[in-house]
């Protein structure tokens, strides 16, 4: 599942990433200050008893996390920040 973090309709860039369902955080897979690149996975999200592994949609850096893992997120939650 792509993310929603740095990429936007028209081109606009996103600042964030945020929860596209209510679920579990069950993995990260970056911390403040990495690069990323497109498609590389950053968070894994449990919903409905699936995992689901959210995606960077663009090049960016990672500003802040604002979750943990094993914390409960609800739907449109932001979960990560991009500089």
């Amino acid at each position: 599942m792509p993310a929603e973090g740095l990429s936007g309709a028209a081109g606009i860039l996103s600042k964030v990433l945020k929860a596209p369902m209510p679920g579990k955080v069950l993995e990260l897979k970056v911390k403040p200050g990495n690069p990323i690149k497109k498609n590389e996975p950053l968070i894994i999200l449990e919903a409905m008893k699936m995992e689901n592994i959210l995606k960077a949609s663009a090049d960016g850096i990672i500003d802040s996390i604002e979750v943990n893992v094993g914390n409960s997120v609800e739907k449109n939650e932001v979960l990560i920040r991009f500089k």
